[in-house]
């Protein structure tokens, strides 16, 4: 169900301007292939060298924002399809004054035509949308033709960080990951049962662990 449009949407936007630096549709995926590149350096972003790590799915960006007040040498960028949700996101980034973070207001699929080929040091896909009937599962996050812009857009290494409180999507996912390129160095059932001490909780995963939900987790990295 699409979120109600908060009140003031534009204007609130436009005070955030330098933070959501991307504001597009996948109707950029019908335009020629040559016309879709508008690429961003990450230096074009935060004018420096540092590492740069993704969250796609960033929402009203709890965990974005704590990463960055945490790891102020890191750079982190949050992609958020929906505007109304990534507001609240953006104006959290303004209120604590961080300069290591940026938003894209658009959808993963694009994210090729935005940023360099090996420009990305980590990238965290935190409760994806799990999209449960079959009809709909290559909109899933960890459906193949999502990993292969994970491919194209990590640095040699890189790891992909992925939580969900589905079991289902994440079985579908271990598979996926193996499937296609990927190997998994760190799979879990039950991370909370583990005492994580590094673990950023994001809103979601507070509501589901209160709940007593068991998170699962993975992580992987393509194969070299």
């Amino acid at each position: 169900m699409r979120a109600r449009r908060k009140k003031h949407l534009d204007e609130r936007t436009d005070i955030i301007r330098d933070i959501i630096v991307v504001q597009k549709t996948s109707d950029v995926l019908g335009f020629e292939e040559s016309e879709r590149y508008d690429v961003k350096t990450p230096f074009d972003l935060f004018k420096n060298d540092n590492p740069v790590e993704l969250e796609i799915g960033c929402g009203k960006g709890r965990f974005i924002v704590e990463k960055a007040m945490a790891n102020k040498n890191i750079n982190y960028l949050g992609v958020e399809i929906q505007q109304n949700v990534l507001i609240t996101g953006a104006e959290r980034v303004k209120k604590e004054g961080l300069s290591n973070v940026k938003l894209f207001n658009c959808g993963a699929e694009i994210l090729k035509y935005e940023l360099p080929a090996k420009s990305i040091d980590k990238l965290y896909l935190n409760f994806s949308c799990p999209y449960p009937k079959k009809q709909y599962e290559n909109h899933r996050l960890t459906y193949f033709s999502f990993l292969e812009i994970y491919k194209y857009l990590l640095k040699d290494g890189a790891e992909i960080h992925f939580k969900t409180d589905n079991d289902d999507f994440f079985e579908f996912s271990v598979n996926s990951f193996l499937e296609n390129g990927f190997e998994i160095t760190y799979k879990t059932f039950d991370l909370h049962a583990e005492n994580p001490v590094d673990n950023v909780m994001t809103e979601y995963e507070q509501k589901f662990v209160a709940l007593g939900k068991n998170i699962n987790k993975l992580v992987a990295k393509v194969k070299l």
